[in-house]
């Protein structure tokens, strides 16, 4: 699974400049061939064909070209106008970048991407947008809409989900986006992608469909090759760029239900873009807001999917009987952590929390961050010395390991 860079994109806007040039011999061949053809017309003449007459060629001669002004409104235009205020355009600066600099060298951007604003109160507004797209700035810029310049001040971000809430000022904004419902969309829908692709192709609009409501993503976090979480989004055929990350996905009805996401994609595919489901990213961005954090439950333990330990040590050093086929090894476990409170040991194989069947790390997480908060108590089942054995532990907060 590869990730898109939005790094260093005003460097790349250079190339993308020379690259346009190949573009031009192939436009003006088709501009001299469609000349040639309409040239060459009335040259050629056929005897079989009755004369024009007289009275027809005046008919013809007075007639003029009329201009004719349509005024195109359907539901895409109508939703796209609803909601595009509500999008802007995030300008990420980094240390060697900022805009103080006293050395005399020109002001820079480290990156772009897109943003929403979701809310606005006591004159601030609030906007949501990708983690990835803030990750290492040492200070942020945020551009409206009407094309006005905002400084803009982190609140909190969540790696893991890649959101990111920011702050700004209030009184410079007119629109604020409406929330839909991510859990109530259907396969086939409508779907339109705003946001600022290749970060300047601002207020770009794609439209296609929605591709499937519920798709589950492996996120690769620390970048080892293994899936440290499953991410549900939404998948849509709308194109969704570099540079649109961050931006909002849209409902016939000019409603969000998603915060694009272009970090998670494959390339040479096409047709194929995510989005964080509106539902799934709203209690986030609140904590994010008010808290600045994002506060889940864990077990205190150091997990690694059965998958990855080599099959001889199953029946060997884990003594697992021949029906598992699936579970997470507990590598470590956190002094005064639940686990360990618990009685898990180093080498016991979790395959059930609740009753909810558990066949990685990835599962695992999932399971937790999804059902589970700090306090909550957890049943959890698992293999020692080829027995199974169930327990039950109280999550604890993560800061508090």
């Amino acid at each position: 699974m590869g990730y898109y860079d939005e790094q260093n994109q005003t460097r790349k806007d250079k190339k993308v400049t020379r690259g346009m040039n190949w573009f031009l011999p192939s436009t003006f061949g088709a501009v001299i061939g469609a000349s040639v053809m309409l040239v060459a017309g009335p040259f050629v003449t056929n005897t079989d064909q009755p004369a024009m007459s007289q009275s027809a060629v005046q008919s013809s001669e007075n007639q003029s070209a009329t201009n004719v002004s349509y005024d195109v409104s359907t539901d895409i235009t109508k939703a796209v106008e609803k909601a595009q205020g509500s999008v802007v355009s995030i300008t990420k600066y980094e240390d060697g970048f900022s805009l103080d600099n006293q050395d005399g060298q020109a002001d820079q951007a480290a990156g772009s991407g897109s943003g929403v604003i979701y809310k606005k109160e006591d004159g601030r507004a609030f906007v949501v947008t990708n983690n990835h797209v803030i990750e290492g700035a040492s200070s942020l810029e945020v551009t409206l809409n009407n094309e006005e310049k905002l400084d803009a001040n982190l609140l909190g971000a969540d790696p893991l989900l890649d959101l990111a809430v920011l702050e700004i000022d209030g009184s410079k904004v007119d629109t604020v986006a409406e929330f839909g419902s991510s859990d109530s969309l259907k396969t086939g829908e409508p779907a339109i992608a705003l946001g600022n692709p290749l970060g300047f192709l601002e207020g770009s609009v794609t439209q296609g469909i929605i591709s499937n409501t519920n798709r589950s993503i492996p996120v690769d976090l620390d970048n080892n090759g293994q899936a440290d979480y499953s991410a549900d989004v939404i998948q849509t055929d709308a194109s969704i760029n570099p540079g649109n990350s961050g931006g909002a996905l849209i409902n016939i009805q000019g409603q969000l239900i998603g915060i694009n996401s272009s970090k998670i994609a494959q390339t040479q595919v096409e047709g194929i873009g995510f989005a964080i489901p509106i539902n799934v990213a709203e209690p986030i961005i609140n904590q994010l807001e008010t808290t600045g954090e994002v506060k889940r439950p864990v077990m205190g333990v150091t997990p690694a999917s059965l998958a990855e330990v080599p099959k001889q040590h199953w029946s060997g050093t884990l003594n697992l009987p021949e029906e598992v086929d699936g579970g997470v090894v507990l590598m470590g476990i956190s002094p005064s952590s639940p686990a360990s409170e618990a009685g898990l040991k180093e080498r016991d194989v979790i395959v059930k929390l609740d009753d909810q069947e558990i066949k990685s790390s990835a599962e695992l997480r999932k399971y937790l961050y999804s059902n589970k908060k700090v306090g909550d108590e957890m049943k959890v089942t698992f293999y020692r010395d080829g027995e199974v054995q169930t327990t039950t532990m109280t999550l604890a907060n993560q800061k508090a390991l």
